[in-house]
This record gives structure tokens, sequence and C-alpha cells, in this order.
């Protein structure tokens, strides 16, 4: 596959913004909001995107390797415990959008695709760092292994969401849950 040229490549992050914050708000909108959003034609969309669905895959897996990238950046830092609470309250934060992300996929009748899956396991792969790295240093349970720490992230996402919690209960909640992980 040949480069894009500058001005496609350009045109191929502003549609990506775009249908992040579309399909973000609503799993039923439509590629023409996104087009509009974008600022570029719907042709100029199917011709990056040529199914809704490639476009909602795109924006998912754009969606899971941000969030591994932000697991990778926050594992370097110094305080093992800050990072893994740091980025289990991002996940949780942004839960909302990405959750509408997959319910206009799944309303579309689709399955992940192979792109999508390679970014969710990296992203797996980078929150078992982080968890990792802060029960080693000492500051999370021994006992918190990652299919429950995975599960708890999942449940309070959804549940956050579900709820449609305000940034305030959304922290005294997650206050709570990690009240129970961090070791006494």
């Amino acid at each position: 596959m040949r480069p894009l040229r500058a001005d496609a490549r350009d045109n191929r992050v502003r549609i990506l913004t775009a249908a992040e914050e579309v399909f973000g708000r609503s799993p039923n909108a439509s590629t023409d909001e996104v087009a509009k959003l974008a600022e570029v034609g719907i042709a100029t969309v199917f011709r990056h995107f040529p199914t809704k669905v490639d476009l909602l895959e795109a924006v998912l897996t754009l969606r899971l390797e941000r969030l591994r990238d932000r697991a990778i950046e926050l594992a370097a830092q110094d305080d093992p415990g800050a990072a893994f609470f740091t980025f289990f309250e991002q996940v949780v934060a942004e839960a909302a959008s990405k959750l509408a992300i997959g319910e206009a996929l799944i309303a579309a009748g689709t399955v992940v695709g192979e792109d999508a899956k390679q970014a969710g396991a990296g992203m797996r792969e980078a929150f078992g760092q982080l968890l990792e790295r802060a029960k080693q240093s000492s500051q999370l349970r021994g006992d918190a292994e990652f299919p429950e720490v995975y599960a708890l992230l999942i449940g309070a996402s959804r549940g956050a969401t579900a709820a449609g919690l305000t940034p305030e209960v959304r922290s005294r909640m997650l206050n709570l849950l990690f009240d129970g992980l961090r070791r006494r």
C-alpha cells in the first residue's frame, strides 16, 4: 500500500477525530454527521473507510491503542501505585464513549476485527504490567490478580456509564474500590 499524501493523511486524522466524537455521543450517529464535523465530503469519508463498520473499527482500534500507549507511558513513572490508579481512573472516565462505539459495532451486526482485537490485547497486557508493578511496590494487595482486577475495571466502567455518574460521584466510587485494592 502506498503512503498517503499529506492532505489525505490530514483528512483521515480529521475523520477519525470527528468519528470518535460523533459515535462516542451516539451509537446511532451517521457517517454524514462525521463528514460534516470533519469538514470533508461524505465521499472522502468512504474513500478512507468504505463502510460505517470500517470507520467504527478504526475508531475503536485507535482508542485501544491510545489506552495501551498511556499505560506504557504511566508504567515508566516512578510511582507504580499512582500510575495504576491513574490509568484505572482514566479508563472509567472515558468508558461511556468507548462503550457507545462498541454498541454501534454490535448494532451493525459485526464482530470486532483483527486490528481492534490486537489493540485490545496490547491494552490488556499493558494494564497487566501496571498491575504487577503496583503489586511489587507493595501498594496493591498481593492477592489482586489480573482476572478479577480487570473485571473490576470493566464493571466500574460499565456501572459508571449505566448510572450516568457525575465526575464527583464517579471519583468517590473509585476511591471506595481503590481502598479495597490497596495493601493494608
